[in-house]
């Protein structure tokens, strides 16, 4: 066997060894991939697993909550994919504009993949700018480590560009995945900005029908709104029992029904939503109360909460606050607007959907955001809210911006708010308990000193 004179270090070389060598250091960078991968998953599970254990044990749970906690626990315990039948194509999406009728319609699934992870947003970190939102650094990373079928499974990804982040978020996609970018309107009451959302819907449904196979037909567009519309009710009457003083239902496990809604089909959360809308009017019948009398109901607003994010909500019950208001984009507001048909046509239907999913949203993108004033005044009344938390998930400029106004606006109302800057970290949560906790202590003493005084007793 000949031998090769390395010149760079003056060595003798075997191409045959040398080739060993190099399949060997192969060999040991694949296996120090899947280790990382490996304790990337173990690490995720556990967190997700203490998160959901935490929401689980929060007192007072509905016994029809339970199909709720258990997809939180398939898809980010045991890192399962959602149930759908095996021709079934996932489409992901990263926003509330995204109009889920229109995946329905063309049999496929639509799954929400906005993250709350914390070990996949550790990931993200090193893929995306150091102050890019946790959201996004969370998304990434999961898309990175290939470890979540909901991620791996998606035909198409939908991304609306409702933030820069989101705009170079669906850049880095598309490298990786079919992605559609869905332009969303700066404006709601122009009607040729609402014209341009239109197309831009048209424009999705052949991206949908190439990866679902099927054609959409005014029949499947109307029976996927009617499915939407029965979902919303049920969502309206929920809405209903969470105004009840005392509280019927802890907030923290009415934001996770939400985030359930993710990753169920329609048809089978609005059941079970059904079934806990009968539970609930059972405890207000029975007076089967979560909460005390004068125990302060607080709202959050702001960035979205997302699972196993869910340290804030969590505070606040824990701290001796209920939670009875949610105006967050992974909350309420996703469901509360039905679509208002009134053109029957297939273009009628189109312009419907676009209407709904633009002009009630009080989403920050959109340069005049007054409405979305209106509707927190408009919760805080309906709710009997004592104190607003607005929550900022660090560098989320869209929501920061619309802070300073709405503080201004409840000080008309004597409404107390605090916000609250956080990450998809532990490490900031005992601080967020001393703040949180002092927040409710002020409503307390507050709501004491507004209590009529006794007549004193004169001897």
């Amino acid at each position: 066997m000949s031998l090769i004179n390395n010149k760079k270090n003056n060595q003798e070389v075997n191409p045959v060894t040398d080739s060993k060598q190099d399949n060997h250091s192969c060999k040991s960078a694949t296996t120090m991939v899947e280790r990382q991968r490996q304790r990337f998953v173990d690490k995720a599970t556990k967190v997700s697993a203490k998160y959901l254990r935490r929401l689980v044990e929060l007192p007072g749970a509905p016994d029809a909550m339970q199909p709720f906690f258990q997809v939180l626990g398939d898809i980010y315990v045991d890192l399962k994919n959602v149930e759908k039948p095996a021709d079934t194509k996932i489409v992901g999406t990263y926003c509330v504009m995204v109009p889920d009728e229109l995946i329905y319609a063309v049999g496929a699934q639509p799954v929400k993949l906005c993250s709350g992870s914390y070990t996949a947003f550790a990931i993200g970190d090193d893929l995306v700018p150091r102050d890019a939102c946790p959201l996004i650094k969370a998304v990434m990373g999961f898309q990175a480590m290939e470890v979540m079928p909901i991620y791996d499974d998606c035909a198409l990804m939908v991304v609306p560009i409702t933030c820069d982040c989101k705009k170079k978020m669906a850049g880095m996609l598309k490298q990786r995945v079919s992605t559609y970018a869905l332009h969303v309107p700066t404006a709601k009451s122009d009607d040729s900005d609402m014209e341009q959302y239109v197309q831009e819907l048209y424009q999705l449904i052949p991206e949908l029908e190439a990866v679902s196979g099927q054609t959409i037909s005014y029949q499947s567009l109307a029976a996927s709104i009617d499915a939407m519309g029965f979902a919303q009710y049920q969502m309206s009457k929920f809405n209903e029992f969470k105004k009840h003083v005392p509280a019927l239902i802890k907030g923290t496990h009415a934001m996770a029904l939400m985030n359930a809604f993710s990753y169920l089909p329609v048809a089978q959360w609005s059941q079970q939503m059904h079934l806990l809308n009968q539970e609930l009017a059972q405890r207000k019948k029975d007076k089967h109360y979560v909460s005390k009398d004068k125990q302060p109901r607080i709202m959050i607003t702001g960035s979205p909460i997302i699972f196993p994010n869910i340290k804030i909500p969590l505070l606040i019950e824990e701290t001796g606050g209920i939670l009875v208001g949610d105006e967050t984009c992974m909350g309420e507001r996703s469901l509360y607007d039905p679509t208002v048909v009134v053109d029957q046509s297939f273009d009628g239907l189109m312009r419907s959907l676009a209407n709904r999913y633009t002009r009630p949203c009080t989403c920050p993108t959109f340069v005049d955001n007054s409405q979305r004033i209106y509707r927190i005044k408009q919760m805080i009344a309906d709710h009997q809210v004592q104190g607003v938390v607005y929550h900022v998930l660090r560098g989320c400029l869209v929501y920061d911006f619309e802070y300073q106004t709405l503080e201004d606006e409840l000080g008309k109302l004597d409404v107390p708010v605090i916000r609250v800057e956080s990450d998809y970290n532990e490490e900031d949560i005992e601080q967020l308990r001393i703040r949180i906790e002092a927040f409710i202590e002020l409503i307390k003493l507050k709501d004491l000193a507004l209590r009529p005084k006794k007549p004193g007793i004169v001897g």
